[in-house]
């Protein structure tokens, strides 16, 4: 039997598109096994005009620049002098075991880009059964943010797990906030994601402390839009003269009705239709996002618009219920329905989840626990944010007040 041919090689590289606030440019050795590639910071900078990518080195006379070239071919020796002590050994040769190594890793040592990547993986594994496909998407943000603070703030490309700290957690939220320019609740997202993997390691005991012991989040309170029922009216009593309008409109109507968000009204087939006892007929359908079943009553108004589209080609090719255009293409048709309607409100088809929320069903009297499930929502703790933001319910409740001090005033 033929032994593997491993494939090897080093490069040096700079940063061009991230420069340091010298104006240099950071040196990076790429290591590259069988195609697989791992990088390794030198700590070490040059301004890119002076960099000669051809000959990996600086075209300064400089006694600065003698050094940093001297410096260049000490470690690529040493990466050189490690892959053969790999050979000899017999060890499994990897870009990252090498770089690893060079970092006087030991090769059980875990690092957090590790534990993360891993957690990604197995999350993508799931896509359709414990997750959805934009959560994983959320996920790789999320660790893709962290490498790059890591990055920012220590010089390297990883770190091991020991190295995490109460301190580290607090500078990569300042970063998110300063650099990465993230609101306080998007900020706070990525926070959880990157406990959700500390969690791991805490169970598998890579780590001792926990380093998010005594740090707790603080949700903002976010504004959320809908319209108001003479908006909505407005929207669906419109003429349109192009198609496409029209489509775009009757979709947001639909889930104005419904509460669906994109993602599952895009993915609503006849399949999720069904009648009860007395002939009413419901959608039945789990959430993409959460697995939760959304139970919704077909109305009179997303009945019609179900039967308008049965016959539609990409609806019959699709097996789908309604042939809805990518969120994109969604969102920026309705920026031209809100000019044409006069709206000044920002409309996107989430704003249609909230106006069924809200205007539709609260300020109709439907019960909380009754949205709840419409909406999919685990618990009505996540309902009552719509419920606070609902002027006429207020005013419903303060009628008794009105009364009382109208007829003391008599």
């Amino acid at each position: 039997m033929h032994a593997i041919q491993t494939t090897f090689s080093l490069l040096y590289v700079i940063r061009k598109h991230r420069l340091l606030k010298n104006g240099e440019a950071s040196i990076y050795l790429r290591i590259t096994v069988n195609g697989e590639v791992a990088d390794i910071t030198t700590k070490r900078s040059v301004r890119p005009e002076m960099w000669d990518q051809r000959r990996e080195c600086s075209l300064g006379k400089l006694h600065r620049d003698k050094e940093l070239n001297h410096y260049l071919e000490t470690i690529k020796t040493r990466l050189y002098q490690i892959h053969r002590e790999f050979e000899i050994d017999g060890k499994r040769i990897t870009a990252r075991a090498l770089r690893d190594s060079f970092y006087g890793k030991d090769e059980d040592s875990k690092t957090l880009g590790d534990v993360y990547r891993e957690h990604n993986k197995k999350c993508r594994a799931l896509i359709g059964i414990d997750y959805s496909r934009s959560t994983v998407e959320k996920f790789d943000i999320s660790l893709s943010h962290l490498i790059e603070y890591i990055q920012y703030q220590y010089g390297k490309d990883d770190i091991l797990l020991s190295e995490l700290s109460g301190q580290f957690v607090t500078d990569f939220d300042f970063y998110l906030k300063t650099v990465r320019k993230c609101q306080n609740n998007s900020s706070i997202k990525h926070l959880k994601n990157l406990k959700k993997v500390v969690r791991i390691a805490l169970a598998n005991d890579w780590i001792k402390k926990d380093p998010f012991f005594g740090i707790q989040f603080k949700h903002e309170e976010t504004h959320v839009e809908f319209l108001t029922q003479e908006e909505l009216e407005r929207i669906m009593n419109k003429e349109f003269e192009l198609p496409r309008l029209e489509l775009v409109r009757d979709i947001f109507v639909f889930c104005s009705f419904t509460a669906l968000t994109f993602i599952d009204v895009k993915n609503l087939t006849p399949d999720h239709l069904m009648k009860d006892n007395n002939g009413a007929l419901w959608i039945r359908k789990p959430r993409q996002k959460t697995g939760n079943m959304s139970n919704i009553p077909v109305l009179s108004v997303t009945k019609k618009l179900i039967d308008k589209y049965k016959d539609h080609p990409e609806c019959i090719k699709k097996g789908v219920l309604l042939p809805v255009l990518s969120n994109q293409k969604l969102n920026s048709y309705l920026k031209e329905i809100a000019d044409l309607c006069g709206i000044k409100k920002k409309l996107t088809t989430h704003v249609a989840r909230h106006t069924a929320a809200t205007i539709v069903f609260l300020a109709n009297n439907v019960s909380m626990e009754n949205v709840a499930k419409i909406l999919g929502h685990s618990s009505t703790k996540m309902t009552q944010h719509y419920a606070k933001v609902l002027d006429s319910s207020i005013m419903r409740d303060m009628a008794t007040v009105e009364k009382c001090f109208a007829h003391s005033e008599q």
